[in-house]
């Protein structure tokens, strides 16, 4: 009896542990160009795949590194509105475990509805706390609020699972342009746009070790323009730099492949030119 209460037990923890959905290709592959996530060369020691889910209805997706606090990447299709930024911050519940629910939450709400303390929270993702006496860093969206079409979508982007510690200066300068200006220029002709943005992890952390500082902050586009005609295009951006980079999506992936320094990274499905 004993010996199967410990197996239950480390099954549990397992569990715990694991990813949020077993992929996005079985869960939310509608969010990806052909239904093709980025391959496996950016997949973290400590992943979670988030369907992410607000109002019973899931508006992207995002890899999510449980170990450094970041996201790796998330992936949204591109619908332009004005910014109106909600007010409140959400978090994963099911980070925590797969047996709370599938939709994000204020951390005060699944603390008074589950009892889940703070730094139960804390022990699965960043937590606001980590984001607050930021020198000269802020919260930088990979999926930005303005890139999505009503109320409900925006809010969704208020996940801490969908944020980086990002140079402030970057982050209201030249990434800014590139979210509001470049966007808008380089959608021109464009059906439907798929969208993967992205952080490279860095040295350095804040929070007291618990969130980790991007290196690079980087973004890649594939449009159909017709049923035979697509286009892509990508930026890349150090994160202590108010710069951004234009590239194709093949020198961007190569990059990455470097940064990385594991296999070849693929971002779209291979209809997505690299020139």
């Amino acid at each position: 009896m004993l010996l199967l209460l410990l197996q239950v037990l480390a099954s549990c923890l397992w569990l715990g542990h694991s990813e949020v959905v077993t992929s996005f290709e079985s869960s939310c592959p509608q969010f990806f160009f052909q239904n093709t996530p980025p391959n496996e060369a950016l997949v973290p020691q400590n992943p979670a795949w988030i369907c992410q889910r607000y109002n019973n209805r899931y508006y992207f997706a995002t890899l999510y590194d449980k170990t450094r606090r970041i996201p790796v990447y998330s992936a949204y299709i591109y619908q332009p509105a004005s910014c109106g930024r909600p007010k409140t911050w959400l978090v994963e519940p099911e980070l925590i475990s797969p047996a709370y629910p599938k939709m994000m939450k204020t951390e005060q709400s699944l603390s008074k509805e589950f009892k889940i303390t703070l730094e139960e929270i804390g022990k699965h993702q960043a937590v606001l706390q980590d984001y607050t006496n930021l020198n000269g860093l802020n919260r930088g969206h990979l999926n930005p609020c303005c890139h999505q079409p009503d109320s409900d979508s925006k809010a969704a982007t208020f996940t801490l699972t969908n944020i980086v510690p990002q140079n402030e200066k970057l982050n209201g300068g030249a990434w800014s342009i590139y979210e509001q200006q470049t966007m808008i220029k380089n959608t021109e002709g464009c059906k439907k746009t798929y969208v993967v943005v992205g952080a490279v992890p860095g040295n350095n952390y804040i929070a007291n070790g618990r969130v980790n500082k991007p290196s690079y902050i980087w973004a890649s586009a594939c449009c159909e323009v017709n049923a035979k005609v697509r286009k892509t295009w990508a930026v890349i951006a150090e994160n202590d730099r108010d710069e951004v980079e234009s590239l194709t999506l093949g020198e961007l992936e190569d990059k990455l492949t470097k940064l990385y320094g594991r296999s070849q990274v693929s971002l779209f499905d291979s209809a997505c030119p690299r020139k």
